[in-house]
């Protein structure tokens, strides 16, 4: 999780737009005025749906692994207490949201940490213009780094061992570089997924549903699985130096003690994910690929999960790249593959979520297609899941989407009334009133779509 962007916060509607109208501009959506933006209170995750024995193995394959494949000896945590301060450009949205999240990690992670008015502290974020970050690397939205404290050192360090995460004997200093000119929702989701990576687990794992230490994106927030691997990382129990087989020792008994709800039995953990897999994965979401290139990457993913005889996330995944990126040239071919893609995702841990991302791309489709009951049905299922995963740019296009589809129905009132609603959470999730308005244009020239209203 070094690097967040592989796959944005929220899918693409483009794949089910129609081409652009003859006037080269875009257009604003009347509104009326703006409500100032909506964020998400206090709240704790669900706990975790899976047996102790399959998460004891995703303690051992999150920690002495990283994401390149490459081994890490030894586990490495934080002296307690913990301290954290921000730099740099920090945006209004940053200060709320980390105060927040440090309650959680105190609550549920069992986690001593506290924020600090001024440096230095243990963790330092520090927040630059994302031209500056990716500078450095391309791909990254945000991403964390050992041994450092600002993005000046590490500039200086960068290709040397000291910022390698496999040379570390005991975390002392941990800097997390977040854009600062992004979306609200974009910051929180940083400071979860890097202070994460920061205080536990390195690695990412495609094969977990119920977490956001996996590549897909899918979870904006730490989860209760999340949650859990943080108090098993911090536990009196395990110490700093000790090796995977002294960890996988007393994983059994530590899960029972904080987890016991776990303790039965539970789907074997599944194989290791081929690299082959991942490579075409990435090719497939890769926004610097031509899109024959992407589409034949994704054909290869599904038909190298389907090889390996997966029913898990991972198919799910494959067959989620594929259908997006079909939508427009093949349309069968695309809702066949997100069918399938949700029928996973709606039986796995953690799932729900996915499966609303899924339900999102059916609603624009069947709106561009002119079925406005069928849009507003697949919302109004997608949008309380929206609201429980804490993902404002997922809740605010499905309402846009729902909205549209009333105006197509005659509902008029109604429209704008949910419309308005959506705004205060486009600007959390989208951010300014460009990208807002950028939105609700993409979605109304739906129904501009040939069948279309």
């Amino acid at each position: 999780m070094t690097a967040r962007g592989l796959l944005p916060l929220l899918m693409w509607l483009a794949a089910c737009a129609p081409p652009p109208p003859e006037v080269p501009q875009r257009r604003v959506v009347e509104t009326g005025p703006v409500p100032p933006m909506k964020s998400f209170g206090a709240a704790a995750a669900a706990p975790p749906q899976r047996s102790n024995a399959a998460m004891a193995q995703d303690f051992l394959d999150l920690n002495f692994r990283l994401e390149s494949g490459r081994r890490v000896e030894r586990l490495t945590r934080f002296e307690q207490p913990v301290t954290v301060t921000m730099t740099g450009a920090v945006p209004p949205s940053a200060q709320p949201d980390l105060a927040l999240l440090l309650e959680r990690f105190r609550r549920e992670a069992g986690i001593d940490i506290r924020a600090l008015p001024r440096g230095p502290g243990a963790i330092t974020i520090e927040f630059l213009p994302r031209a500056r970050l990716q500078a450095l690397v391309p791909d990254a939205a945000c991403y964390v780094v050992p041994r450092v404290s600002s993005f000046a050192e590490y500039r200086g360090v960068r290709r040397s061992p000291r910022v390698d995460w496999t040379t570390l004997e005991v975390r002392e200093r941990v800097a997390v570089f977040i854009p600062s000119d992004t979306a609200p929702q974009e910051v929180r989701d940083c400071l979860h997924e890097e202070l994460a990576q920061a205080l536990g687990p390195l690695n990412d794992l495609y094969r977990l549903s119920d977490s956001v230490y996996n590549d897909d994106n899918f979870h904006a927030v730490l989860t209760g699985f999340d949650m859990l691997m943080l108090r098993v990382h911090y536990d009196r129990d395990l110490q700093d130096g000790m090796t995977q087989p002294e960890v996988a020792s007393r994983l059994p008994a530590i899960l029972a003690r904080l987890n016991p709800g776990g303790e039965r039995p539970g789907p074997a953990v599944p194989d290791a994910t081929p690299r082959a897999w991942i490579e075409a994965i990435e090719t497939a979401l890769g926004p610097r690929r031509a899109y024959g290139e992407r589409r034949r990457a994704a054909v290869a993913a599904v038909a190298l999960a389907r090889a390996e005889g997966w029913d898990d996330a991972r198919l799910a995944f494959s067959l989620f790249a594929l259908g997006r990126l079909t939508l427009a040239d093949d349309p069968g071919l695309s809702v066949a593959a997100l069918t399938e893609a949700g029928r996973i995702y709606r039986r796995l841990p953690g799932g729900a979520i996915h499966a609303a991302h899924i339900d999102m791309q059916m609603a624009a489709y069947a709106l561009s297609g002119g079925d406005a009951a069928a849009a507003i049905t697949l919302a109004d299922r997608a949008m309380p899941v929206a609201t429980a995963a804490e993902n404002a740019a997922l809740l605010a296009s499905l309402m846009m989407i729902k909205a549209q589809a009333l105006d197509q129905q005659g509902r008029g009132a109604a429209a704008a009334a949910l419309r308005l609603d959506s705004l205060g959470w486009a600007r959390y999730g989208f951010g300014g009133d460009d990208a807002v308005q950028a939105r609700l244009y993409d979605i109304a020239i739906l129904t501009r779509a040939p069948g279309g209203g």
